[in-house]
């Protein structure tokens, strides 16, 4: 498992769209994908779920991945959530 601080900089921040986009992205792997916020554990594979957070853009998330393609799948999660 591998874990890592993230900040949000799409620029809309998380709203219905771009966590649309983050499921899409979360879903191309078989590794368990994690957001965390304060005190809430989210799987970044729920839609539902994820539009829960209401996370803004520059705020600051832990993102977790778990599985055999964890390292790619935290590598592409932050690529979406940092707008590279």
């Amino acid at each position: 498992m591998i874990k890592k601080p993230v900040r949000i900089m799409i620029s809309d921040g998380l709203e219905a769209r771009p966590i649309a986009m983050l499921v899409q992205v979360a879903n191309q792997f078989e590794s368990d994908i994690y957001i965390e916020s304060g005190t809430r554990r989210i799987n970044a594979k729920s839609i539902m779920g994820m539009m829960t957070l209401g996370l803004d853009a520059g705020e600051s998330v832990t993102v977790s991945a778990d599985g055999a393609d964890e390292e790619t799948a935290m590598e592409m999660v932050e690529a979406y959530l940092t707008d590279k």
